[in-house]
C-alpha cells in the first residue's frame, strides 16, 4: 500500500483550479493506505462553524475516499490552526499533532508542518506563540463570522507585506532545529512544508545519514506529494493538472 503527503494547497473559492487539481488527486488515490495533510489546507481557516460551496464539496470528496478505507489525517499550518475535530470529522479524518511520529515498513518519520522549524524568524515565532495560545484562539471563535473573516484577511495581508521585508534565509528552516527536532524524535527522516521551497535534502548529523523532504505550496496549474510505498523510500513528486 501507498502513503501520501500533501501540504501548502492554500485552497480558497476564488482559486478553482487549484481546488479542481485537489479533486482530481483525490480520484487518483487507488492506492493509498494514508492521506497525510500537513497544515495550511486552506488559505485562511476561521472556525469549524463556517462552510460555504467549496467546503462542503471537500468534506463530501474526502469522506467518500476515508469511506473507501483511506485513512486521512489533518495536521494543523499557520493558516488553518483554528481547524478542529468537528471539521475533521464530517471529513472521515483525524487530527494529527505537530511532531507525530510515523513507521512505514522499517522506516520511522517525523512529520511536521515546518512553521516552528523557522526559529530566526523571530517575529513570526513570536506571532505563532500567539496563535497557538487556546485563550486567545477561544476568543476568536466566539466573534461572528463576518469578525473573523475581516481579521483573517487582515492578518494575511500584514503576513504578505512582512515577507516582503525580510531576507529569504530567515523564513526557511533553522538548520540546527531541524537537528534537534529530529534528536528529539530519534528519527533520520523529515517530512514537512510550510517554506514553498520543495526539495529532498541529505546530509550526516553525528555519523548517521539524515534526510529532510520539504513538499510545495500548490498552483493553479499543479501540485506537490510525497509518495511513500512500503519496502521503498518517500519520493517527491510535482505533478500537473
Amino acid at each position: 500500500m501507498t502513503h501520501y503527503f500533501i501540504s501548502d494547497l492554500h485552497l480558497q473559492g476564488n482559486r478553482p483550479a487549484m481546488s479542481e487539481g485537489f479533486f482530481g488527486l483525490l480520484d487518483r488515490l487507488k492506492d493509498a493506505e494514508t492521506l497525510y495533510i500537513l497544515g495550511d489546507f486552506f488559505e485562511v481557516w476561521i472556525g469549524d462553524d463556517y462552510t460555504d460551496a467549496l467546503v462542503e464539496r471537500i468534506q463530501t470528496s474526502l469522506k467518500a475516499l476515508a469511506d473507501q478505507g483511506v485513512k486521512i489525517f489533518f495536521m494543523h499550518g499557520n493558516r488553518d490552526f483554528l481547524m478542529g475535530d468537528v471539521f475533521a470529522n464530517a471529513c472521515g479524518a483525524e487530527m494529527l499533532a505537530e511532531g507525530t511520529v510515523i513507521t512505514v515498513g522499517d522506516q520511522q518519520a517525523l512529520l511536521m508542518h515546518g512553521d516552528s522549524l523557522c526559529t530566526r524568524d523571530v517575529a513570526y515565532m513570536n506571532m505563532r506563540q500567539l496563535f497557538r495560545n487556546p485563550e486567545w484562539q477561544a476568543d476568536l471563535l466566539s466573534k461572528s463570522i463576518e469578525e473573523r473573516l475581516a481579521i483573517g484577511q487582515q492578518v494575511r495581508s500584514e503576513s504578505k507585506a512582512g515577507q516582503q521585508m525580510k531576507a529569504d534565509d530567515i523564513m526557511d528552516v533553522t538548520p540546527e532545529e531541524v537537528d534537534k527536532v529530529m534528536d528529539d524524535a530519534k528519527v533520520n527522516l523529515l517530512i514537512h512544508g510550510h517554506t514553498h521551497r520543495p526539495a529532498t535534502h541529505d546530509w550526516e548529523c553525528n555519523g548517521q545519514k539524515r534526510q529532510r523532504i520539504v513538499l510545495g505550496d500548490w498552483g493553479d496549474d499543479h501540485g506537490w506529494l510525497v509518495r511513500w510505498d512500503e519496502g521503498s523510500s518517500p519520493v517527491l513528486e510535482k505533478f500537473g493538472f
